[in-house]
């Protein structure tokens, strides 16, 4: 499928390092606001045209459009790529409000287009081995959940690290979409979420290259803690946090699912491969980390970022739902604002789930 990607940072590479191995992606056009970075990304992996979002939007051959822009860009370049009857897969999150999001999804539905989000990871052979081992009842029913991500922020590597601590940024609509797209992949939907956020470290100092030096001023919270119920009956907790150091629970796989017979500790959902670590009541000792066992991992299909898209293509091809769906995306936004919310408020926030499911299993044998 003739694709282009817009937006040229720090995340293009990936997709573009990574686009060749699912067979179905041919980048045809890479766009930037910056000239120079759009070249730059052509010339190192030989797109043969880059420019402008003008010159996407007005390129007949370009079916799908990869949109890596930051989010505050993300609902505005989609729906005009949209309006040009081009298919948009994006980055998290998929818009920065939710009247954002219900506009993109409307408008792909009057086109007769589609539109896919990221992330993709939660289709990883890691993750789907896990969603395997729930589905066969290898923890029994499932019963709690839970998960961290915590760390000191962007600003000491990433270039331009600003809008991390701007609204439509934070741990939480950064990484709040990895944790919580595979928990509703491994669990299904949430119904209700509580939580409290706050400012705890402001302001910010950049001290990576090339911005050493600037101070920034940080208006939407860097910690999150989030309680959350399914509607199948199990309840979480998800931390999200840009203000603490050392972490101490388990960065390799950081979520933890609990059930009656078992318990599954699951890869980190911002990676694909990482094998789960499973543990049930019929092995010997107490439970501690000797006695998980790795669980094999059967899933064969390509892992990397570019998954989610290439599905979609896929699936676009053969009639079928795809996977990393804009629904699925939406409903997690819907959540992520909501934990702000019951956090501003002080109380419970119920999440509309009708119509939101876990999205179909990968095929063990490949991408179909």
């Amino acid at each position: 499928m003739k694709t282009a990607i817009i937006g040229c940072g720090n995340i293009s590479t990936q997709y573009l390092e990574r686009a060749p191995a699912f067979g179905v992606l041919d980048i045809v056009r890479v766009a930037d606001l910056d000239a120079d970075r759009a070249r730059a990304q052509a010339e190192k992996y030989g797109v043969p045209r880059h420019g402008s979002v003008d010159d996407v939007v007005s390129d007949a051959d370009v079916e799908l459009v990869i949109n890596l822009t930051i989010p505050a860009a993300h609902a505005p370049i989609a729906l005009r790529c949209i309006d040009a009857g081009k298919h948009v897969y994006g980055e998290k999150p998929l818009a920065v409000t939710r009247e954002e999001a219900s506009s993109m999804l409307d408008a792909a539905k009057a086109q007769g287009v589609r539109v896919g989000n990221a992330p993709d990871t939660f289709l990883g052979t890691g993750h789907q081995a896990a969603r395997k081992l729930i589905d066969d009842g290898a923890i029994g029913t499932p019963t709690a959940a839970m998960g961290f991500m915590v760390c000191p922020g962007h600003e000491s590597w990433h270039p331009d690290p600003e809008f991390y601590y701007a609204p439509g940024g934070g741990p939480m609509l950064d990484m709040g979409p990895y944790y919580l797209t595979a928990l509703i992949n491994l669990l299904g939907p949430i119904d209700r979420v509580s939580a409290e956020a706050g400012i705890q470290i402001n302001p910010r100092t950049i001290t990576s290259e090339k911005k050493n030096g600037k101070v920034v001023q940080v208006a939407t919270p860097d910690h999150v803690a989030t309680n959350l119920r399914f509607a199948g009956g199990a309840i979480g907790t998800v931390v999200t946090s840009f203000a603490g150091h050392q972490a101490t629970h388990d960065t390799t796989r950081p979520i933890t699912i609990y059930g009656t017979k078992g318990t599954l500790k699951v890869g980190d959902p911002n990676g694909f491969d990482t094998a789960p670590m499973l543990y049930t009541t019929g092995q010997t000792g107490g439970g501690d980390g000797d006695d998980y066992a790795e669980a094999a991992t059967p899933h064969a299909h390509p892992n990397g970022r570019s998954l989610g898209a290439a599905d979609m293509a896929l699936a676009i091809k053969a009639g079928r739902p795809h996977r990393a769906s804009g629904e699925l995306s939406r409903s997690v936004l819907d959540i992520m604002l909501a934990t702000l919310e019951s956090s501003e408020r002080g109380e419970y926030i119920t999440i509309d789930s009708a119509g939101v499911e876990r999205p179909s299993m990968m095929d063990v044998a490949g991408m179909a």
